[in-house]
């Protein structure tokens, strides 16, 4: 009767305590020109259903919109001078935040239908379906992050990247240039994730001795997915996404044109696309290794 009590009220105070947390998210990162006004409206939705169904999930969101969003603004004059379509602050819109969301949201409300509100480790002796679903929200969100990272991190190197694809140099802002420092960023990134997953359970959920200590394996894999989607991003845009150079505007831009010289990649997939499917990839092959795994 009491544990039934506590659970009620957990069902209760979780939803609100999220849609609080998830309206001052939106709001700050509006004024602070992270989001666009539909993207603060998306993502404050985003963010509660996250924290109103699994905190755990909610906390690896979080960790990726945050640190993602602080990287984004840092050398932003250089990043201005190479990138044709910067924006202040790095300002992201609905679209890219459901790209980046959407995936793991429908994950997330899986695992809600399946165990409401409990969080479980990931073990397939308890659960496969359940292992798998919190793989594919690591893995999601291993990619998004890496990609990010490698992207932000990579442009302010002094190194010029080379295409994934010939291993050629090329202009930096070009479609699945790569450097050292981005693939370690993505390797960074992934493991910040990974991380971020492993430690926040510790205080979540209590697992058999041995199933806790295999826990700490999500540290390696995340860093891995975190490299391998950073990767994957890359190779799509080298081959499916367009790169050239405006020889007016003097930057890298991502649509053909009559003062635009090639430099790579044919314009079929955009970035938002190019994006998704990593994602959707990164978060399939995750899902699969933690049932494998654990």
């Amino acid at each position: 009767m009491f544990e039934s009590s506590i659970k009620m009220e957990r069902a209760l105070i979780q939803p609100l305590l999220a849609a609080l947390m998830a309206a001052i998210i939106a709001i700050r990162s509006y004024r602070k020109k992270s989001l666009d006004l539909s993207g603060a409206f998306f993502g404050f939705l985003v963010v509660f259903i996250h924290l109103a169904t699994n905190i755990r999930a909610g906390v690896l969101l979080l960790v990726f919109f945050f640190t993602s969003s602080k990287l984004t603004k840092v050398g932003a004059d250089k990043k201005s001078k190479s990138e044709a379509d910067y924006k202040e602050g790095g300002q992201r819109n609905w679209i890219q935040v459901l790209f980046n969301s959407a995936i793991s949201t429908a994950l997330v409300v899986t695992i809600w239908k399946l165990v409401a509100l409990e969080d479980k480790c990931l073990d397939t002796r308890e659960s496969t379906l359940i292992t798998a679903l919190l793989g594919g929200i690591i893995g999601h969100y291993c990619c998004c992050n890496g990609d990010t990272w490698s992207s932000e991190i990579g442009v302010l190197s002094n190194a010029q990247p080379r295409l994934i694809t010939t291993l050629k140099v090329v202009r930096k802002g070009t479609n699945g240039g790569v450097t050292r420092t981005g693939l370690l960023a993505a390797a960074a990134g992934g493991a910040v994730i990974g991380l971020s997953f492993t430690v926040f359970g510790y205080f979540t959920i209590n697992c058999p001795s041995d199933v806790a200590l295999k826990q700490l394996l999500v540290i390696p894999l995340a860093t891995l997915a975190g490299l391998f989607g950073s990767l994957l991003d890359s190779l799509l845009g080298a081959t499916l996404q367009f790169s050239g150079f405006c020889t007016v505007r003097n930057k890298v831009v991502g649509k053909p044109g009559p003062t635009v010289k090639r430099i790579s990649g044919v314009d079929i997939l955009d970035n938002n696309a190019v994006n998704l499917v990593s994602v959707l990839l990164t978060t399939l092959l995750t899902s699969v290794a933690c049932v494998y795994i654990f």
